[in-house]
Parts: C-alpha cells; structure tokens; sequence
C-alpha cells in the first residue's frame, strides 16, 4: 500500500507551485495589505484577518520572479508555518492533489541549493514545486518580524 500525501497548488506567474494540505487554513479575496515599518523585504505588509494581523509574505520574490502589482483577482493563502499565521499573495488557487509518496522527487536531487522547496512532482503538463514553508523565512527575517510586529504604532 503507498502511502498518500494531500497538497494544495496554487500559480504564480503560470508556473505551479504547492504546499502540504496540512498547512493551509483558508483562502481569500486579495485584501488591502498594510505596510509594516522595519520588516524584513520579503514581507509585503500585514492583513486584519478577523481581529488576527498576519504578515503577507511576497512568494513572488523568494522565488525570483518578476515583481507586480496586486490584481483584484488574486488571493492570499492564509497558512501556517511551525512559528507564526502567514498570508502568502499568489495569483490564483487551483486546488487539491492527492499524491504518492513516490511521485515525490526529493529537490536535493535535482537542485541541491533549493532552500525553500521540499520536493518536485512531474506531470504530463508540467510540474509542481513543493513548498516548505517552515523554511521560507530565515531566522534573521523571523527576528526582524517579530521585531516589526512587537514595534509600537
């Protein structure tokens, strides 16, 4: 018997990427992102999420891709690392995948530098790169948040 893994893909730039189903909470509506004096460059601001203020992570940096203005139709993801709530901004959701643990390449064999990613499934159409959030900050980032989020307004 294989063993199963859930994952939620979303796109960026029409490329696929995802994250295991366990860390996604919600999604919404593009929101109006608030800056966040002395945070770190990845985080694009903060949201008020009924009462909870999450940082917006920007995705489309850390995986250097081309910077650009929030469209209406795009969403946030509203996950979870180990530490702390994060929105990240993508331009669409697609949905759920089940998939093996076999289909699964480790990203080490393929691109031994690629902190963020924790695996690759290939596909007919493409692939889908698997996130790992709880290492998309660097401690520093995590420190200068907190710092950022603690600062008095």
């Amino acid at each position: 018997m294989q063993r199963t893994s859930k994952i939620f893909f979303f796109k960026l730039d029409g490329l696929r990427f995802a994250l295991h189903l366990s860390a996604v909470e919600k999604i919404y509506p593009m929101a109006e992102i608030t800056p966040l004096p002395q945070a770190p460059a990845i985080v694009l601001g903060v949201i008020n999420l009924k009462g909870r203020v999450v940082p917006v992570v920007n995705v489309r940096q850390r995986f250097r891709l081309p910077d650009r203005d929030a469209e209406l139709s795009d969403k946030l993801i509203l996950a979870h690392t180990s530490r702390r709530p994060v929105a990240l901004a993508v331009d669409d959701i697609g949905g759920v995948l089940e998939i093996t643990e076999e289909e699964i390449i480790g990203v080490r064999t393929i691109l031994p530098a690629a902190e963020y990613l924790a695996g690759v499934v290939k596909f007919a159409d493409g692939m889908i790169f698997i996130h790992d959030l709880d290492t998309f900050l660097s401690l520093e980032e995590e420190q200068l948040l907190d710092e950022a989020l603690a600062a008095p307004v």
